[in-house]
Parts: structure tokens; C-alpha cells; sequence
């Protein structure tokens, strides 16, 4: 008798056992450990990877009490959604003892929920879901191909003569180190049609007489102002908008797509709350459309080299501004495409990493064509007022899934 066909999750989960370890020979780096070396004279201090010393990434089953729709239903996202991944509250340089990456299947009562925790020191968005994409891929083909369409760059890029090893000004972590305990928010999902993103679009886009402004630039815009007003600020008070740019594709020669590591900075855009708030969604908009446009390759490349010559270690700290948005994640990701024997996911969910009173996550809407959902993280009076504000939800609609 065969026991893993008459019980479908172990099946799934050796399938998923066995094309993980397939998909890290591609992405070897996600394998291993981060590793401090030291050396007093000359001072020395310098963070690496580590592929040969390590036990490799972590692989958790659990189960709970609840259904698909317990966890994607409420109105706001349950607080139980964030024992879904592993690595709950950890920072990247915890990386030295914990793996890099880790996936925890948790069992539902009518489906599974996998969440990925992967160490973002070693990778951002794009290559968290190019991880994804080509684990699926791997995954579907069950054992028939061990090859994958878009093998990822691990070739590091560095400007110039610089690199590959940077010497960090520092002899102790307590030095660089410092953890983010977020208040308590509201989470909530809200959905944008392709045809509202069309309407929004257009909007902004006329106000400003031009043609130039994305679908993407008029909803930040949007929600850059509908938040502004929920927090009621003074009309004086410098607000702002972050946005989080892939420098891929602004490099000249540009890093191939696949560059499997990080490659983004957080832009900003600003205004004062009243002049925001006077003038109409094209304003702000057109501020953003700016934002982006100025973010080249001279920028990015002076921004790298002055870090270079002053290393400093990113703290979420530096970009956690009471007055400001952040948006974060990209409705460009693919993550309906990846697919693990259950047929196309449901809904996508996060957890608690990097979560703060205006921090907006974007993702593609489940039914495709351009529809967009984001994930709002607010403090609950803010909140209150936000999900009531009537330019937003003219746009919005109640994100609805069974």
C-alpha cells in the first residue's frame, strides 16, 4: 500500500520537500548562513554569505483549526495570519544563526497557506517572487525537468573598481542593530478594477493636461491623500510619499531582470499637507511622476558610491516617517502564476515584517486584466477615517473572497 496516495498532503508536502531543494541549486544563496569576519589590525569588518558551512533552509509543516475562509473573510486581516511565517520578528542579521530562507506550510481545514520568509539582506521583491515563480515551475514539472526558464544572476554587481568586499565601520552588531516593534494597526485589503484604475488614470491625467502619469503614480497619489486626510495634519506639515524603485531596469547597461539580490531604493516624493490636499489627484500624481523619472542612472549610481565610501547598515527606522506613505511590493509580481498541485491561489496574505502605521502594499488582483489590491496598514483611528473617505472609495471596492 501506498500511504502518501491515500493521504494528499504528505504527497504535497514531499513534492514540495523535493522541488525546494531542486529550485535552491538555482538559488543557492538562500542555502546558507550569513558570517561575520573580524580582525582588529588593520580594522576589518565584513558580512558575507556563507554556502559551505550551513544546514541549509528550513522547511516547517503545522496545521490549525481553521478554514480558507476564517483566514481570508474578516474585514481586517486576523492577527493569526502572521504565525503563518516563520521567522516572526527576527532581523536580517539574525540570518547568522537563522536560515535565510524558510517555508512553513500550514494545513487548514480546507487548504494550505505557504508562507515564505526569506531574509531580505539576500534578496528583494523581485527576486523573493523569482524564487517563487521558478520554485512552480520546478514544483509542476515533478521531477521531468530540473532546469528552469529564467535561471537567476548570482553574479554581485558593484560600480566601477568597487567591491566585492565592503568593509563595514563597526566592531560590534549593538552598533547596527536595532528592532522595529510595530503599534498596534488595522490591516485591511481594499480592490481596484481595471476599469476604476482606467477612471483614476484618466483623471489625474487630464488635471495635469498630459498623457505621461501611470495607473500605478494616480493610485499612490490616491491613497497619498486620502491617508494625509484621515491623519489630519496641519496645513504646514511636510508629508510624503515613499515608493520603492527597481534600480534593474534605470542602470546604464541596465542589470539583467534576473539579478537575483537587491536592487531597489525607496523614493520620495513631498508637499506640504495643504498645498496636497488644495490642489486636485493630478497634483500629486504629477509630484510622483516626477519622483520616478529623476530616479536614473546618475542617481543611483552617486547614491551607491557615496554609500560605498560611508557604509551604513539599513534600518527601517530611517524610512519609518509618522507624516509619510510607504508603498511597497509591485501588482507586476506574478503571484497568482504560482501554482503547487492545489490549482491557483485564493489570496495572497503577508506577515508582520516591516509592517508600520502607513505602510501599502500592492498586489495584482485576483481575476488578472490590471486590477490591482493593496494592503493597508494603519493605526485603528486613522483607519477609521480612511476606509471612510469618499475619494478613495469612489475608486475602491471591499476586497470579497470564499
Amino acid at each position: 500500500m501506498n500511504n502518501q496516495e491515500d493521504d494528499p498532503i504528505s504527497s504535497l508536502l514531499t513534492k514540495l520537500k523535493d522541488s525546494l531543494s531542486l529550485t535552491l541549486v538555482h538559488f543557492y544563496p538562500l542555502s546558507g548562513r550569513l558570517k561575520t569576519l573580524k580582525q582588529e589590525n588593520p580594522h576589518s569588518y565584513t558580512v558575507f554569505i556563507d554556502c559551505n558551512d550551513s544546514p541549509g533552509a528550513k522547511f516547517i509543516h503545522a496545521s490549525i483549526d481553521l478554514t480558507v475562509s476564517d483566514v481570508l473573510s474578516p474585514k481586517d486581516v486576523p492577527i493569526i495570519v502572521q504565525s503563518f511565517f516563520d521567522h516572526d520578528r527576527a532581523v536580517n542579521h539574525e540570518g547568522h544563526t537563522l536560515p535565510l530562507l524558510s517555508i512553513q506550510v500550514t494545513e487548514l481545514i480546507d487548504g494550505i497557506f505557504i508562507g515564505c520568509s526569506m531574509n531580505h539582506a539576500v534578496g528583494d521583491g523581485t527576486s523573493y517572487w523569482h524564487f517563487w515563480e521558478s520554485w512552480s515551475e520546478i514544483f509542476k514539472a515533478d521531477g521531468n525537468n530540473l532546469s528552469i526558464s529564467r535561471p537567476p544572476v548570482n553574479k554581485r554587481w558593484f560600480p566601477g573598481s568597487c567591491g566585492p568586499i565592503i568593509n563595514l565601520p563597526f566592531n560590534h552588531p549593538d552598533e547596527f542593530i536595532s528592532r522595529h516593534d510595530a503599534p498596534i494597526l488595522r490591516e485591511r485589503f481594499f480592490h481596484f478594477s481595471s476599469e476604476a484604475l482606467a477612471k483614476l488614470k484618466a483623471k489625474a491625467n487630464a488635471e495635469m493636461n498630459t498623457k505621461k502619469i501611470s495607473s500605478l503614480q494616480a493610485l499612490s497619489a490616491l491613497v497619498w491623500r486620502s491617508v494625509t486626510r484621515a491623519r489630519r495634519f496641519p496645513p504646514e506639515q511636510i508629508t510624503g510619499c515613499r515608493l520603492a524603485a527597481n534600480n534593474r531596469s534605470r542602470l546604464y547597461p541596465p542589470l539583467p531582470r534576473d539579478y537575483f539580490g537587491n536592487s531597489i531604493s525607496p523614493i520620495r516624493g513631498a508637499a506640504k499637507v495643504g498645498e496636497l490636499l488644495e490642489n486636485g489627484l493630478g497634483y500629486s500624481a504629477w509630484l510622483l511622476h516626477r519622483t520616478v523619472i529623476d530616479h536614473d542612472d546618475e542617481v543611483i549610481r552617486g547614491w551607491v558610491n557615496s554609500w560605498i565610501k560611508s557604509p551604513s547598515v539599513y534600518q527601517l527606522a530611517q524610512i519609518f516617517d509618522p507624516y509619510s506613505i510607504m508603498m511597497g511590493s509591485s501588482p507586476r509580481f506574478d503571484m497568482y502564476g504560482n501554482e503547487f498541485g492545489f490549482g491557483k491561489a485564493v489570496g495572497v496574505r503577508s506577515g508582520y515584517a516591516n509592517k508600520f502605521d502607513g505602510k501599502i502594499s500592492l498586489y495584482p488582483g485576483f481575476e488578472g486584466g490590471g486590477s490591482m489590491d493593496l494592503e493597508v496598514c494603519l493605526l485603528p483611528d486613522h483607519m477609521s477615517r480612511f476606509e471612510g473617505d469618499e475619494e478613495f472609495m469612489e475608486y475602491a471596492s471591499i476586497l470579497v473572497t470564499s
